[in-house]
């Protein structure tokens, strides 16, 4: 009988200490959501490098709180320590009025030190570099004027912004709502850092959330917005680019944009940083470790962490929920405002301009450039979009974080 008891109640303590019993509903809610983000990334592979990690992470919170715990410390006295049967000698002591502490702690979880990256913003410079020496700004070179369908795309952050002040939220807190906009993960971090810590983890999610799925949400803004015979405009091949010009334009633009907007440095350093190193031709080895090892280790850290945000305690909030509304209607704000600044360019041009490439103005690279050549060869398969719609794209990149830059620069946090 009493080994039958030992058992009952080491059966009652596995089941008490389990997360069948520790989980609310809400977590078996976002286990649910991140099922559905790995199917989507798995099977329909949207953007499988952003959207597996976010949704692992995702699921292994929800089943595993503790993964993000915070490190915690307690001050005991010699009495608590030997009745929780601890070993004194195995902890630092602290003397106050004459009494003797012991400082007994617990580090924190896994993903609450990786998170760190993110939390003081070191991840996304690091991504920004990556991602400067994997681009090509041939094609924005080539053709200057996508500088503007860039800033176009970035309206929706304005736009947004004033939008969510006028929904009752502070300024910093519709700051980082709005930088969702300009589709650019590393850049939305980067911001909400700055700005409102607090939101880190929504917004996160919610940019990296968007940015995976630019395939499902950019195509029916773009075919609502333009006509069929818009779609079917065949843009004249871009000019080649000297190798002379691909070298002083990092050198340029971090010059200009440093000194006119300091805040924007960090991003746009890094950037111009990542493409000198690939341009340059005399780094190599530093180059491709930028665009593959460090890359793909920043990106497996960024993308589970920010996964590991959404709790569902945390994420199924209307607070929360209001966020990732206001985040997906400043993304297609920033789609729609590109597709028609591409629409008047076309008017100017006499129908050199296909509108389509406007809509990869946003950040999203190259995921945004590849939607426009896609609905373009729908309507056409003899269009070939990709590169004219790199342009846009890149210049999507030095916009977000040029907007970034105003955002930090003029709201008081």
């Amino acid at each position: 009988m009493e080994i039958l008891n030992s058992l009952w109640e080491s059966i009652c303590s596995i089941f008490t200490s389990s997360g069948l019993a520790t989980l609310s509903w809400e977590n078996y809610v976002m286990m649910c959501i991140s099922f559905i983000l790995l199917y989507l990334a798995i099977k329909k592979q949207y953007e499988p490098l952003l959207l597996l990690p976010i949704a692992f992470g995702m699921l292994l919170v929800n089943v595993f709180p503790g993964i993000m715990a915070n490190p915690t410390n307690e001050m005991l006295t010699e009495a608590q320590v030997l009745a929780r049967n601890l070993d004194p000698a195995s902890y630092t002591t602290t003397v106050l009025d004459g009494t003797t502490y012991y400082n007994v702690g617990q580090n924190g979880g896994l993903f609450y030190y990786l998170y760190q990256g993110v939390h003081l913003g070191i991840f996304p410079p690091l991504i920004f570099l990556g991602i400067g020496a994997m681009t090509d700004f041939g094609p924005l070179i080539a053709n200057p004027k996508s500088f503007l369908l860039g800033a176009a795309a970035q309206v929706g952050i304005f736009i947004t912004f004033i939008g969510a002040t006028l929904l009752g939220f502070a300024a910093n807190e519709a700051g980082s709502i709005a930088i969702i906009g300009g589709a650019d993960g590393p850049t939305a971090i980067f911001v909400t850092s700055k700005l409102a810590p607090n939101l880190l983890g929504p917004i996160a999610v919610a940019a990296y959330s968007y940015m995976a799925l630019v395939p499902i949400i950019q195509p029916p803004i773009m075919k609502l917005l333009t006509t069929k015979k818009e779609r079917s405009i065949v843009m004249q091949q871009l000019r080649p680019v000297s190798k002379i010009e691909k070298i002083l334009f990092p050198i340029i633009v971090v010059v200009i944009i440093a000194l006119l907007l300091p805040d924007a440095a960090p991003l746009v350093g890094m950037l111009m940083l990542g493409n000198l190193f690939k341009e340059s031709g005399v780094v190599s080895r530093i180059s491709n470790t930028a665009q593959n090892e460090l890359m793909n280790i920043v990106t497996i850290f960024l993308g589970v962490t920010v996964g590991a945000t959404a709790t569902g305690q945390v994420f199924l909030s209307v607070s929360t929920l209001g966020i990732i509304l206001l985040g997906l209607i400043a993304f297609c704000m920033g789609t729609a405002c590109g597709v028609l600044f591409g629409k008047i360019m076309c008017a100017f041009t006499h129908g050199k301009v296909n509108p389509l490439i406007g809509s990869a103005g946003v950040s999203a690279v190259p995921m945004a450039a590849r939607i426009s050549q896609k609905v373009g060869q729908e309507e056409n398969p003899a269009n070939f979009l990709l590169m004219h719609a790199m342009g846009p794209n890149v210049a999507g990149v030095i916009g977000s974080a040029v907007a970034a830059g105003v955002l930090i620069s003029q709201i008081p946090h």
